[in-house]
């Protein structure tokens, strides 16, 4: 039986399904446009593929709490509340598995989603990323395809190992993100005990105009600690909602958990020569090129009093910014802007907005949106709800305009779907992750894990994942090929 042609939904062909359309520029990032239609129908369909449960990070907690400023952080930003020590804000925080269903259990290996909604006075702000520096893919369009690899398998419906290591030895930038899930970061205890990485790059503007480049980390003040494998195995059995109820009950003794939020600060000068990392987020910025600096902590310190009107219906997108930080042109945050209200509005109507854990708190706010299913709050009544009328109440707001960095267009760049080929640059960051941060244990305990999740793999794709891993460093082939048993040799 012959293959069929890609296409696109309506049967037009398509030459490479798995490559966004996008201008190339500097330091691994691209300009994508709503004219790329592979790309919106395939985000779009991918955002509607179930109902009523999110299609990924089904399966969550979450609390309310309160961020409080603790330095100055004028220099960096005019967002206000970032500004003023001691200044506080209320927070709704979520945290969730990515693959599994809402019925699943939450201590399995898998890439925790890490969310926190400010409610700030100039609107919301929202830093949603993962409990990993770092993720899978960096072109968009390969999104749908990498979640529906880490799910059920069509015909069996059950997870499924071939699937999953398939999709990633065809992706070598997945193996930076591997050996973190696969290490003992993969398993955490507790989720009172787990770092938040923003893992985009974004944009600090200050008052003045001047703005650098960071990444958002939230470090827990009582450190990080994970299960063994089989520790964790017996508690996804023994309570399959085991990380929720450790949450929920130490609230509820009153022993709130609490995380540092730092950022590390690029310089728009240092970005110019810094490379492919500064947006690609397979990468990482190495911590002693740009060290944390600290901003503020957030503290838990209340459950929620229903879960599904206050988290379930909790709906956060990386595109919630207020004045002072601004996107970037780092092609997935770019995708995620789109996709991440996409599916809010199809989960939850139209005017998820206006829905009690989303609802904005300023003091007074007018978007030109009225009407559509779901309305609950006021619907503006009889004003005018067209841009430039002088009949309604909406006055122009005095904020600083995201002042921009001319990045610079990649000579010869044409809009096209250009993949990004690094030519081995995939592997360095893992080599240094393997050779200077894992220690003898870590990766012993690396190789354990991912020879077992070999054990059902055919042989074929064994050779090639222990081929992939050889890329980053023959030992780690070595001791794979040993531990499965598979006639490999480099």
């Amino acid at each position: 039986m012959s293959r069929p042609t890609f296409t696109l939904a309506e049967g037009q062909p398509v030459s490479d399904p798995s490559v966004s359309t996008t201008l190339p520029i500097f330091g691994g990032g691209g300009l994508t446009t709503l004219g790329d239609t592979l790309l919106i129908e395939q985000l779009a369909h991918f955002n509607r593929e179930r109902i009523p449960e999110r299609v990924v990070h089904a399966k969550a907690a979450g609390a309310w709490g309160e961020f409080e400023v603790t330095q100055d952080n004028s220099w960096l930003t005019s967002a206000k509340f970032l500004n003023g020590v001691g200044k506080k804000t209320k927070v709704l925080f979520r945290l969730s598995t990515t693959g599994g269903e809402k019925g699943s259990a939450d201590t399995v290996r898998d890439v925790r989603g890490f969310s926190v909604k400010f409610f700030t006075e100039e609107g919301n702000h929202d830093i949603v990323g993962n409990h990993v520096p770092v993720f899978f893919v960096r072109d968009p369009a390969r999104f749908p395809s990498l979640n529906r690899s880490h799910k059920r398998h069509p015909a069996t419906n059950r997870p499924d190992e071939t699937m999953f290591w398939d999709f990633h030895v065809n992706q070598p930038e997945s193996v930076h993100a591997l050996m973190h899930l696969f290490g003992s970061r993969g398993l955490p205890d507790s989720i009172r005990r787990i770092t938040g990485f923003g893992v985009h790059t974004f944009k600090m503007v200050t008052a003045d105009g001047r703005f650098r480049y960071v990444k958002f980390h939230f470090k827990p003040v009582a450190g990080v600690t994970t299960f063994t494998g089989p520790d964790a195995t017996r508690m996804a059995g023994v309570n399959a909602d085991f990380h929720n109820e450790d949450l929920w009950n130490a609230i509820s003794r009153g022993e709130y958990p609490v995380w540092k939020l730092y950022v590390q600060v690029m310089e728009p000068e240092q970005a110019e020569t810094y490379g492919r990392a500064l947006f690609d987020i397979t990468k990482v910025w190495p911590h002693k090129d740009f060290p944390l600096i600290e901003l503020g902590q957030m503290t838990l310190n209340k459950n929620p009093e229903n879960y599904f009107a206050e988290i379930e219906q909790a709906a956060f997108s990386p595109s919630n910014m207020v004045p002072g930080i601004a996107m970037t042109l780092d092609p997935m945050l770019q995708a995620r802007m789109f996709a991440y209200p996409d599916a809010q509005r199809y989960r939850l109507g139209v005017n998820y907005t206006q829905l009690p854990p989303n609802r904005a708190i300023c003091p007074v706010f007018a978007p030109y949106e009225r009407d559509g299913y779901g309305t609950i709050t006021r619907n503006y009544g009889g004003e005018p709800n067209y841009v430039r009328n002088t009949l309604g109440s909406g006055i122009p707001s005095q904020v600083l305009s995201d002042v921009r960095h001319s990045e610079r267009i990649e000579r010869d760049a044409v809009l096209g779907q250009n993949e990004i080929r690094v030519d081995g640059e995939d592997y360095i960051q893992p080599r240094q992750l393997w050779n200077k941060v894992f220690d003898e244990a870590e990766k012993k305990l690396f190789v354990a894990n991912v020879s077992g999740s070999l054990e059902d793999v055919p042989t074929e794709l064994k050779k090639a994942v222990i081929a992939m891993f050889g890329n980053v460093d023959p030992q780690i082939a070595q001791m794979l090929a040993a531990k499965t048993k598979v006639n490999w040799h480099l």
